[in-house]
């Protein structure tokens, strides 16, 4: 079975087909870096470096890109109100995003451009944009693109501009043609004589949002990508610029396939920093381990919300404890994946089909099930080996196991209370199974003649 891919452009599954047989070009919209990042975040570059960790394994050389906007309105007011330098607060936001991704495993992209070192790629196209009659000069100085003179705007979306108006708030104002005319290009104002520009053919200013990813992904990629990724909330109006810029200027379509990924909500509302209702990587790395969080966004295919709580990562925890307790009765042994094994050809086939991570951990769970009652290290190894495809499971199992110890003393003694009832009614089973399970939580059970004592196993 050949990889397909869920195309949003034709809302249908694709087979994927790159455009140079064994190379994937891939462009993902990465981070404004104006705060630390949150969950949100965190569920998009996971999901996208199971795209990339996936094609790498089928055989593919990935050219992987994730920008970095360091250049923004909410960038410029978060600086001043800091009280410190642009660049000081973008390079602090850079080594923090650095920081919570390597935590959550997520491997860094082949590029990470940041935006203002592609000013002169973003004015060389907005230049041809010009000339092609798709950008004009307004008479506040901005530069702007006309979408009512590319045929093909609203083709992400599925919708006419007609539509894409419809509940539209936003005057024609500053010149516009029309309220939804994006800025390429933003006029430096005489009243703030501090503000950042660079000098241009349309005067002092700095480029518009959605001409940034347009400039980077055409430099680091070519004028056709295979794959282009983001949010879902980047399909309108990003995205869709981004084609209209990129498709007008180069005459050639931006990208074969795109991919967006669901939100992470709570209470069924989208995880945002203007809604007030998100949580910070860093934070949620202090009560829960990195491991777990990644689990807990892999149980979810990519395409869909997915609900937070800590009663869904403390379930996602345990989920992967039992994983790791079959890797922790068997030492694994060192295999490379043999795809005509069972196992391995429905992790295949669950992945081949649109990354379908729910599917594939269901297969690592029937397999770390076969591991306990076979005690195959063989077996175990290849639990492990395609737990690796999606980066679980590569820690040492007695040491996440005893990470994951949470008993108090009264627990630990409810528990020795439970076994030795358990022992007394002559049910070694269940007596050598709570001993078990206390080990496996780092507490070791020592029987005397005066009683059982426990330790915290070293």
């Amino acid at each position: 079975m050949s990889l397909r891919i869920y195309n949003t452009l034709s809302r249908e599954l694709e087979e994927f087909s790159p455009l140079q047989p064994g190379k994937v070009r891939m462009y993902v919209c990465g981070m404004t870096v104006y705060d630390y990042c949150h969950l949100g975040h965190a569920r998009s570059m996971i999901a996208f470096d199971v795209v990339q960790r996936w094609l790498k394994a089928s055989g593919f050389e990935v050219n992987y890109v994730r920008n970095i906007t360091d250049i923004d309105d909410k960038i410029i007011r978060r600086a001043v109100e800091n009280g410190e330098s642009i660049r000081a607060l973008t390079d602090r936001m850079i080594d923090a995003l650095h920081e919570d991704a390597d935590a959550l495993g997520i491997e860094r992209p082949t590029h990470e451009p940041r935006a203002t070192d592609y000013i002169p790629q973003m004015l060389s196209m907005i230049g041809t944009l010009e000339k092609k009659g798709l950008a004009y000069r307004a008479e506040n100085g901005d530069v702007n693109y006309a979408i009512r003179k590319f045929p093909g705007y609203g083709k992400l979306s599925g919708k006419s501009i007609d539509e894409l108006h419809a509940g539209e708030r936003v005057a024609v104002l500053d010149g516009k043609d029309d309220p939804l005319d994006p800025v390429l290009w933003k006029s430096a104002k005489a009243s703030e004589p501090e503000e950042v520009k660079w000098a241009s053919e349309f005067g002092a200013g700095r480029p518009g949002w959605h001409i940034e990813c347009s400039a980077m992904a055409c430099a680091l990629l070519g004028e056709t990508l295979d794959i282009h990724g983001g949010g879902e909330d980047l399909q309108f109006p990003h995205h869709e610029n981004e084609i209209a810029q990129s498709e007008g200027a180069n005459g050639k379509p931006l990208s074969n396939y795109w991919m967006h990924n669901g939100f992470i909500v709570t209470d069924n509302e989208k995880m945002s920093k203007s809604l007030g209702n998100f949580f910070l990587i860093r934070d949620v790395l202090k009560k829960y381990d990195a491991e777990t969080i990644r689990f807990f966004v892999l149980r979810a295919h990519y395409r869909r919300p997915l609900n937070y709580s800590d009663v869904h990562l403390d379930d996602a925890r345990n989920s992967l404890k039992r994983l790791y307790t079959a890797l922790d009765l068997v030492a694994p042994a060192e295999v490379k994946i043999d795809w005509t094994d069972p196992y391995a050809a429905r992790f295949k086939a669950a992945m081949d089909e649109d990354f379908a991570t729910p599917e594939a951990v269901a297969v690592l769970f029937d397999l770390a099930g076969e591991v306990n009652r076979t005690q195959s290290a063989t077996q175990a190894g290849l639990l492990k080996a395609l737990g690796g495809c999606v980066q679980i499971l590569q820690s040492d199992p007695k040491s996440f196991l005893r990470a994951g110890a949470t008993l108090d003393d009264a627990a630990i003694q409810a528990q020795i209370d439970a076994r030795a009832a358990a022992k007394a009614a002559k049910n070694f089973a269940e007596a050598d199974r709570l001993r078990q399970a206390l080990l496996d939580q780092g507490i070791v059970l020592k029987d005397s003649p005066a009683g059982t004592t426990w330790t915290v196993a070293k």
